[in-house]
């Protein structure tokens, strides 16, 4: 029960809204303050059950993403063809366009000449109208969303195993379970709130274990008991070779095996071949290590296993989660507290998008498209004669569809492509075949919008209001705290009023399918097809959840609260009601290294940033921990080729290359490469590192592989360097500088406070370029410019200055004096002196300090001589105030400490 109102007047006049966070899948409860339409803080929900008032640094930083217009999508915008630039345009002649254009191309070609490609980020009332629309209005199942990208993979294997798309678990077994087995999860990273939570666990309880399965050293990694540093991609025969060991053993629940499950007398030939041996040799570990982790898992009172996009991203992800699921079925480590096979979502909705049907491959309430009783069902309830039978395309075969001209108009709604798809060359050649392309977007600054033909401008967080369903199946509220900027308006209402319209072009004959008033309403209808299914939330409305708080699914009518735990009497969704065991077979990566691509790339996160970044990368902070893109690789293999940290390096698959700066770490193992998957085409010279990652996918999920990739590095000459640097509106100077980027072999933008930093490189300077870079960051002639100018050496250097400090500088060809000219105008201090010394001073190369903490801007340098002087973790946190926020930096500093200590 909630023990405040959802919306409070504090005394100031700034008025208090309870919401939800909308970045990871943990659905963490916020306070939102606002002052007019300005968000102007923001806390954690302390009665919100999945956090309890704990936010992460992201989370934190919310505020700043919606604090100014700069960037965003204000107005309908239309270009008349692919020559002309868009113009603004009304929302009437927006929505008319965008419903005459698809009715004249499915009148032509068919319903399958359209497609929609939508968001985990949606609310589940947006996601409801875009499914019916697409499934019941237009006829046809081709619409997908992002969530193909991280969750299908877990859905696949719960289905198979279980019977049906739900998880076992909750967020209360964190704290219940003995042993926890991560699994391709850098949960301190991608899930810090649950992170906190598991960690107070461990601190109540030092006997718990932590396993964490990682080819990298990650913050994670770095806290476990038992790290497993595996080969990538060899998760299955790892899970294979623990439970041979338990059955070799006798560490297994006869009982629960022969009362609650089918199919382990297959999966028990199979497993036969994976000695321990073998399958420590084919993972590249210790067999004892995995010994360890079998024994560990089977006599633990309560094994949790919490598992993300390592093991989903992958071409047999679907194998990796039924290969860990058989371990729990094998031992009973399910359906009681603080035990199960716990899928963590990556988006903050993408559980609701599966409950409502959302992707290519289901229907709404996780019916299936191929079952002719379940589109019975649906047709029934939405008023249509009848419903596609064909699956629609999942992610990677809608974009090839687009780009064999079989899919003619596509709807992108609040994601990314052009990003975060793999080979994203052949997003944007998909883009510029398609016919018509609308994208549907809060942010104008992503990599696909220049490709839309209509650009419908949408509400953002803050801005709209429905529901979304977490990780553990928890329903809540998204409440409107602020007014949408411009005229953008609500997912649900946009879509909802083109389906008018497109229904009175190709439907009239049918009653109104579209009558929706608001958020509420479209939930009511999507509760109704949920009664009777294995998420029904027949006794859940607006009314219980503004009166209760959010809640748990399935809550069927008469009941008074949501089911903690799914499986508790060991009855399963399956025809027989038991679970299934499914023989998984190892199968390498879909591209193993070889003489010509000898590296393995994988790809992850970063700790303060988010996907692609157009929203976390609108507040500057969040680059403060890692300012810049890199390929991190081992020492001794830099060592061997010549590299050395800060050197370009040429990443190249089999297709294309790309150009990074490289970084040295031992947290990856020798012939492995990491790269950030977040920096895209506006930081970037190419579109982010999906550039070299094939669209190899699952065969039964449809995922692809987009953690991995075989590749060589190689040096790159690159002698014409720049380096720029301006005070002012870092969103604004951004977007003037992004049109440049792609004209050098290499050029990245980072944003530090209120300054925004270029780093460029290239074979010599591109004809009228540095004029466009200094139009862009506003430079003009006058007393307070200094230029400096050698045409033979190709050396340019100009300083600008403003209120008797340094403003902003470009300096090409010689750059030796960029870090002394940085540091001056990050300290924002009079200058003193001749001012041509800001053309030959250097500091001979620039430390990089580091933030550390993101909440109190605590620096590296300052914890470390902290450190040295006896200061422990609570001491800093005392002290400097690092970690005392929201916590993310814990893992980094806990580090910091062991290591200069043992030192």
């Amino acid at each position: 029960m909630q023990t405040m109102p959802t919306t409070r007047i504090v005394p100031t006049m700034r008025t208090i809204t309870k919401s939800t966070c909308c970045y990871c899948g943990v659905g963490c409860g916020v306070l939102i303050e606002s002052e007019g339409d300005r968000v102007v803080g923001i806390e954690g929900d302390p009665d919100h059950p999945a956090n309890f008032g704990r936010l992460c640094s992201k989370g934190l930083s919310l505020p700043l993403t919606v604090s100014n217009d700069t960037g965003r999508a204000l107005y309908p915008e239309l270009r008349i063809d692919r020559t002309s630039p868009r113009r603004q345009v009304d929302w009437e002649s927006a929505l008319e366009t965008v419903a005459l254009r698809f009715s004249d191309i499915i009148r032509l070609h068919g319903p399958d000449a359209v497609a929609f490609y939508v968001s985990g980020q949606l609310l589940t009332e947006d996601y409801y109208v875009f499914n019916k629309l697409a499934k019941g209005l237009i006829g046809t199942n081709n619409i997908d969303t992002n969530s193909r990208l991280c969750m299908s993979s877990a859905v696949t294997a719960y289905k198979m195993a279980f019977g049906a798309d739900a998880p076992p678990g909750c967020y209360e077994d964190l704290e219940h379970a003995t042993t926890v087995l991560f699994a391709g999860s850098n949960i301190a990273y991608a899930h810090p709130v649950l992170y906190r939570r598991l960690e107070a666990a461990r601190e109540k309880n030092p006997d718990v274990k932590w396993i964490v399965i990682d080819p990298r050293r990650t913050d994670t990694a770095a806290m476990a008991d038992l790290h497993l540093a595996i080969e990538p991609g060899t998760d299955v025969a790892l899970f294979n070779g623990m439970l041979h060991h338990l059955i070799w053993e006798g560490w297994l629940d006869e009982t629960y095996i022969d009362e609650h499950t089918d199919g382990f007398a297959t999966v028990k030939n199979l497993v036969r071949e994976y000695t321990p041996r073998v399958a420590a040799e084919i993972c590249g570990i210790t067999e004892k290590d995995l010994i360890q982790a079998a024994e560990w898992f089977a006599v633990s009172p309560s094994s949790l296993s919490l598992y993300c996009m390592g093991l989903n991203q992958s071409s047999h992800g679907t194998d990796k989660n039924i290969a860990l699921i058989n371990l729990h079925l094998a031992t009973g480590q399910i359906g009681r507290p603080g035990a199960g096979p716990f899928s963590l979502t990556g988006q903050p909705n993408a559980m609701g998008g599966r409950e409502v049907g959302g992707m290519a491959t289901m229907l709404a309430a996780h019916r299936d498209i191929t079952n002719p009783i379940h589109r019975a069902e649906v047709a029934e309830q939405w008023g249509v004669e009848h419903m596609s039978a064909t699956p629609g395309l999942p992610a990677v075969a809608m974009f090839d569809a687009i780009l064999s001209g079989k899919i003619k108009a596509v709807w992108i709604v609040c994601t990314n492509p052009v990003h975060s798809m793999p080979d994203t060359d052949k997003i944007r050649q998909a883009l510029r075949c398609a016919e018509f392309v609308v994208v549907q977007e809060a942010f104008m600054h992503t990599d696909t919008v220049p490709f839309a033909d209509i650009v419908l401008p949408a509400s953002s967080w803050a801005e709209k209001a429905g529901t979304v369903t977490n990780s553990e199946r928890r329903i809540s509220m998204v409440r409107q705290a602020i007014s949408p900027p411009g005229d953008a308006k609500p997912d649900w209402w946009i879509a909802n009023n083109i389906a008018r319209r497109i229904q009175a072009q190709l439907h009239p004959e049918l009653k109104d399918l579209f009558p929706f008033t608001s958020p509420e309403s479209a939930f009511n209808e999507h509760r109704s097809l949920t009664i009777g299914r294995d998420l029904d939330i027949g006794g859940l409305s607006y009314a219980v959840l503004e009166k209760q708080g959010p809640q748990q699914w399935p809550f069927p009518q008469g009941h008074i609260a949501g089911q903690t735990r799914r499986y508790t009497d060991g009855l399963f969704h399956t025809a027989n009601h038991r679970a299934q065991f499914h023989a998984t077979k190892y199968q390498p990566v879909a591209e193993t290294t070889n003489a010509r691509f000898p590296f393995h790339l994988m790809t992850g996160r970063l700790r303060d940033q988010w996907h692609g970044m157009s929203r976390s990368g609108r507040a500057a902070q969040a680059f403060a921990h890692d300012p810049q893109p890199a390929l991190t690789m081992h020492p001794t293999d830099a060592e061997r080729r010549g590299f050395k940290t800060g050197d370009l390096v040429v990443i190249s698959n089999k297709q294309t290359k790309m150009i990074l700066p490289l970084q040295l770490s031992d947290e990856v193992k020798s012939g492995t490469v990491f790269a950030a998957m977040h920096w895209n085409g506006q930081y970037l010279n190419s579109g982010g590192i999906n550039e070299v990652i094939t669209g190899k996918v699952d065969p039964r999920s449809f995922q692809p592989e987009l953690k991995h990739a075989a590749v060589r590095i190689e040096a790159i000459e690159l002698p014409w360097r720049v380096v720029a640097a301006c005070r002012g509106n870092v969103l604004a100077m951004q977007a003037r500088i992004q049109p440049l980027l792609r004209q050098c072999a290499y050029a990245a933008i980072t944003v530090e406070n209120d300054i925004v930093i270029l780093n460029a490189a290239h074979h010599s300077p591109p004809e009228g370029w540095l004029e466009s870079l200094s139009d862009a960051l506003e430079f003009v002639v006058g007393p307070e410019t200094l230029e400096y100018r050698d045409e033979q050496r190709h050396i340019a250097k100009r300083a600008q200055w403003k209120d008797g400090h340094l403003a902003g500088f470009i300096f090409s060809g010689d750059i030796q004096s960029a870090d002394f000219a940085l540091n001056h105008v990050r300290q924002k201090q009079a200058w003193q002196g001749s001012r041509l010394a800001i053309f030959s001073r250097h500091t001979g190369g620039q430390v990089v300090d580091r933030t550390i903490c993101q909440c109190m801007q605590v620096k590296e340098s300052r914890i470390e001589n902290a450190i040295r002087q006896g200061a422990t973790l609570t001491q800093l946190k005392v002290t400097l105030g690092c970690g005392s926020v929201c916590g993310s930096c814990l893992p980094q500093i806990a580090q910091m400490v062991a290591k200069i200590n043992v030192a």
